[in-house]
């Protein structure tokens, strides 16, 4: 909720990226003069199928990281599979192992990615989409002075993976979330096909999430506006509650402080918010 710019935009990436085709399909249709093998169009297909989801922590990285499959299966009308990375694939620091394990998750998620298109048709009947969090722990600068010999080893190993995928065909999205991007390999930022940056969420974003969230609770008409107020960017800090601040501390909070004798009433809501405060801004800095 409140991501409609980024989820539009998202849509579009993540539908070429899985199915290039499209793009011929769109061609022929626009310009019949481009040919499906313009340069134009082979610049877009051979990208690597890689997104990164960067901000603030609570921001709905991780959340439509692992959602917007869901829409892509309904634009695209096929399956569409998760599959999630582990931090334990980074291994306990023993040569070689983390190489190895990088190596061993992608072998097994392209193998079954590769099964969602008919190369004979070029016909995708399921998309598959591996969502790496916490991605600088696995990819962090190879240009941090106390980086370990394993961990600049898994980047390489990491790197290589990417490139086998690029202009593949093969229907697999790698969608990384970080809440560090300065922190990131700049190799792993070059090949991103598309980087979407995550903010707080503004004035219009936190009345569409507060005016959904308590709309059957007969609040006076005023109420979600002052409420959006309040959770807006306070005193010295200048950065208001995030989206987890709101869906998943306000909101539960809010109904819990009610419970079980109650009703939420705006003086409830107002004084919930002013003991909650905002999530401490992340101090996104690459580690030196």
């Amino acid at each position: 909720m409140g991501l409609d710019s980024v989820k539009a935009r998202l849509r579009k990436e993540a539908a070429v990226l899985a199915d290039p085709t499209m793009l011929t399909g769109w061609a022929s249709k626009n310009h019949p003069k481009v040919a499906p093998n313009d340069q134009s169009l082979t610049l877009l297909k051979d990208r690597a199928p890689l997104l990164l989801f960067a901000g603030d922590v609570g921001s709905g990285k991780s959340a439509l990281a692992e959602s917007f499959g869901c829409d892509l299966a309904t634009h695209l009308g096929t399956e569409v599979e998760l599959w999630r990375l582990k931090l334990s694939t980074r291994g306990s620091g023993h040569v070689g192992e983390m190489t190895g394990l990088i190596n061993s998750a992608f072998e097994e998620v392209t193998s079954e990615a590769k099964l969602g298109r008919n190369y004979r048709t070029g016909e995708v009947s399921k998309v598959t989409i591996m969502v790496i969090d916490e991605a600088d722990a696995l990819v962090q600068s190879r240009e941090a002075t106390q980086m370990h010999h394993e961990d600049r080893a898994g980047v390489d190993a990491f790197l290589a993976a990417i490139d086998n995928l690029a202009g593949s065909g093969i229907p697999l999205l790698v969608v990384m979330c970080t809440n560090r991007l300065a922190a990131l390999d700049p190799a792993v930022k070059r090949r991103a096909a598309a980087i979407f940056e995550f903010g707080r969420p503004d004035e219009g974003q936190r009345r569409q999430v507060l005016a959904t969230a308590f709309k059957n609770y007969d609040l006076a008409d005023d109420t979600i506006e002052k409420l959006v107020i309040a959770t807006g960017p306070q005193g010295p800090e200048h950065y208001g509650f995030t989206y987890s601040d709101l869906t998943q501390r306000l909101l539960p909070a809010a109904i819990l402080t009610a419970f079980p004798d109650d009703a939420i009433t705006a003086d409830l809501l107002f004084a919930v918010a002013s003991d909650l405060g905002p999530t401490a801004a992340f101090n996104d800095q690459a580690t030196a």
